[in-house]
């Protein structure tokens, strides 16, 4: 029998417990259910919070083994009524199931601002695994593993909306990235913190790029979102692509395309989150997204299911404004912290450049490369378009020589594309226009200075000086008429 000591420590302990206030848990009843859409009545629960559905309308029963809770999110409301779209399977639900919100949490203070009181916030929105014990796996858009690797270790549990950076507080982009692609590398520079989209049709070879940057950008952690693309694809990049040598610095986050939309839209902001986090923790990052397109029709199919009007060749005005605040979560960070150097896909659909997803894009990224359907066929690789193509911070990362050197490439490359009707058909005389001529005579150079294999990596140097060597006759040809002229 327990002594009198040990009656009197339960019964502290019992009495404390009761003194804790017990909060209420609410909880509505799922009314409609339409298309991707359910409607709950009996919730208030703010837009962007968490939800679970009890597939069980009976509070009381416990809930089936095979029919768990689903999880859903607050997408709208109108009265008493509020949308929600599920991050999972539907089977099971039945009307009257029971919806309860998830509890909130409390923000952090924005990056760059003076320090501040945390206020109490009714957002239940979702905590995800940050840390780094997510290198080397592959994770799904709630950070669930997919690769059989066993539970994540070295994770904390952190909310998957992080404050924004203050933009006075930005380091500016000063340095090269050496993506190890040499078309890149020479002609549309890189700069650290930039943010790049990769434009093409279907087939064209975006995620072979991506691979090949993948595989030999200069960077601590790379992380890859891998978002409404085919499922066999997630496999192939991690070990074909990645391989053992690059897999233990990456992360991968998968949302193929049988997802619902919501666990697309989530599998962007989580790949983006996770870049944030090594960001903050001072590291140089390379995050990998196929695709930006994949993520705005993921966004389409939601606000359309919930009654917002199409605007542009269907796409609702919610989706253009989601596009920025992914985007601008990349970047550098404060002066002598981490960066996130990103690479966006973008599928222009029927190859349209005009596509209102890609013209969006273009608009907020800093740069684009553009891939060809005409040199894809033509067995040009990687397939760039070096006319239609732009790195807007190139001219300040690298030296005037190599900037020279750029501008000249370009001027023969066009000056070649706009005369080979003319070329082929054999109508033009040479003697006609000397920069043609010139044109003409380095254009076998040029186009093997633009083809790459897949498995060959080019240094950032390395690839200024094969331009200098390729555009050496160019060079003297202009020193020389340089001299003429003077003469």
């Amino acid at each position: 029998m327990p002594d009198r000591s040990t009656w009197e420590r339960f019964l502290a302990a019992a009495r404390q417990a009761a003194s804790q206030p017990t909060p209420l848990e609410a909880s509505g009843r799922l009314t409609r259910l339409a298309g991707l859409v359910l409607e709950a009545q009996g919730i208030r629960a703010p837009v962007g919070s968490q939800c679970l559905i009890d597939p069980n309308p009976d509070p009381l029963a416990p809930p089936p083994p095979n029919d768990p809770a689903v999880l859903a999110e607050v997408v709208g409301f109108a009265g008493d009524r509020a949308y929600l779209m599920p991050a999972s399977e539907m089977l099971g639900l039945a009307p009257g199931a029971r919806v309860r919100p998830l509890p909130p949490y409390r923000p952090r203070p924005r990056l760059g601002d003076e320090p501040h009181p945390i206020v109490p916030n009714d957002r239940g929105v979702l905590r995800v695994p940050m840390g780094d014990g997510l290198l080397g796996r592959v994770v799904d858009a709630y950070g669930h593993p997919l690769d059989h690797g066993g539970p994540l270790q070295g994770v904390q549990s952190q909310p998957l909306e992080r404050p924004p950076i203050n933009a006075m507080n930005r380091a500016p982009i000063r340095r090269a990235l050496d993506t190890g692609v040499r078309a890149i590398n020479a002609l549309l520079t890189v700069g650290r913190g930039q943010r790049l989209g990769l434009f093409a049709g279907s087939g064209v070879g975006k995620s072979v790029l991506l691979g090949m940057m993948a595989r030999y950008t200069q960077a601590d952690v790379i992380v890859v979102g891998l978002i409404g693309e085919r499922g066999r694809e997630v496999k192939e990049f991690v070990e074909d692509i990645l391989g053992p040598q690059d897999r233990g610095r990456a992360v991968v986050v998968a949302a193929p395309a049988d997802a619902p939309p919501l666990v697309r839209l989530q599998g962007a902001h989580y790949a983006t989150a996770i870049a944030e986090r090594f960001r903050d923790d001072g590291r140089h990052v390379l995050l990998l997204m196929d695709s930006l397109t994949r993520y705005a029709m993921a966004q389409r199919e939601i606000a359309l299911a919930i009654g917002e009007p199409p605007a542009t060749k269907g796409y609702p005005p919610s989706a253009f404004a989601r596009l920025p605040q992914l985007v601008e979560r990349s970047g550098n960070g404060p002066e002598g912290g981490g960066s996130i150097t990103a690479f966006y896909t973008v599928l222009s659909e029927g190859d349209d450049q005009q596509d209102p997803v890609a013209d969006a894009a273009r608009a907020i990224l800093d740069g684009h490369v553009v891939l060809s359907r005409a040199l894809a066929e033509s067995g040009v690789y990687p397939a760039i378009d070096i006319e239609a193509s732009a790195s807007r911070v190139m001219h300040n990362v690298v030296t005037p020589e190599h900037w020279a050197l750029a501008r000249r490439f370009r001027q023969l490359y066009s000056r070649y594309q706009k005369s080979r009707d003319l070329i082929q058909l054999g109508a033009y005389v040479a003697g006609s226009d000397p920069e043609t001529d010139l044109a003409i005579q380095l254009h076998p150079a040029m186009q093997a200075f633009l083809m790459q294999d897949m498995r060959e990596g080019a240094p950032f140097d390395d690839s200024v000086q094969q331009l200098a060597e390729v555009l050496r006759p160019a060079t003297g040809a202009a020193a020389r008429a340089a001299a003429g002229g003077r003469a």
